[in-house]
């Protein structure tokens, strides 16, 4: 990933602070997704429908880009087992820090909650750290 890409970058913000805005102002509630996702157990039908409908929007959505752009996606250098880690250890951290980077550092940065700022900072510095520590320590 080393192409720099403004336009592209520039049109998907504003897609994503889109759709964010648009579900606070329509129906009041905040698009983390992994609120959203947890939120799938254990609540009442009627309140299981729209997030069901939120999600299936975001794979629809995938599968859009990936017909309209097909040369825009590859397959990931990392092995199989390391794309499970990582993604068992951004579970854990969403649970722990009450939150993903949608919650956070879309919604909750632009609501100014000091909450949000924190974790999002610290998100951001333990991608830096991971980034470095798998580049320049374990040679990966």
């Amino acid at each position: 990933m080393s192409e720099f890409t403004p336009f592209a970058s520039t049109i998907g913000g504003l897609l994503i602070g889109a759709a964010a805005a648009l579900l606070l102002l329509l129906s009041g509630r905040i698009a983390g997704v992994s609120g959203i996702v947890g939120g799938l157990v254990d609540t009442p039908r009627r309140d299981r429908d729209w997030r069901v409908a939120f999600l299936l929007g975001l794979f629809a959505a995938g599968l859009l880009a990936f017909a309209w752009m097909p040369g825009q996606f590859g397959t990931s250098p990392a092995s199989t087992v390391v794309l499970v880690v990582a993604g068992l250890l951004v579970g854990f951290g969403t649970r722990l820090g009450n939150g993903c980077t949608s919650g956070h550092g879309v919604c909750g940065v632009s609501r100014l909650s000091r909450r949000s700022l924190v974790a999002t900072g610290t998100f951001i510095l333990a991608g830096a750290v991971t980034v470095f520590v798998t580049r320049h320590v374990v040679g990966g």
